[in-house]
């Protein structure tokens, strides 16, 4: 059994695509076309993971509500500094600034467009 993707619905979806595409990396894979919705297929730069992005023909002006049982996307960084520094220049902000953990590794939290969690995780390279 292979994991395939996590869905998530947006409110705008130009927003999620700039997000996910520019600041993450990540490829546009596909596009499908369902009776009230289009979905877009989003994959990691290792070709492992996708992230399958709804656009419902009927979005609720507020956007979605996230439940309290999702936590967040973890993504990868080979330089915290380096995200940072393109972070910034894309003008998003952390929701929490890196900060070192355990054996060095530093994590950060960052909020998308819909105001779902992605941790960025860069681990100590000996």
């Amino acid at each position: 059994m292979k994991f395939l993707h996590s869905m998530i619905r947006v409110k705008d979806l130009q927003k999620s695509l700039d997000f996910y595409q520019k600041l993450l990396n990540m490829s546009f894979v596909k596009k499908k076309r369902l009776d009230d919705c289009d979905l877009y297929y989003l994959e990691d730069e290792e070709h492992c993971a996708q992230i399958e992005l709804t656009y419902n023909d009927e979005t609720p002006q507020e956007g979605y509500v996230n439940g309290n049982a999702f936590g967040h996307f973890a993504f990868s960084v080979n330089s915290m500094d380096e995200f940072t520094q393109k972070m910034q220049n894309l003008g998003y902000e952390y929701l929490w600034e890196p900060y070192v953990i355990f054996s060095g590794t530093k994590i950060a939290f960052v909020k998308d467009p819909d105001g779902n969690e992605v941790e960025l995780i860069e681990k100590k390279h000996d």
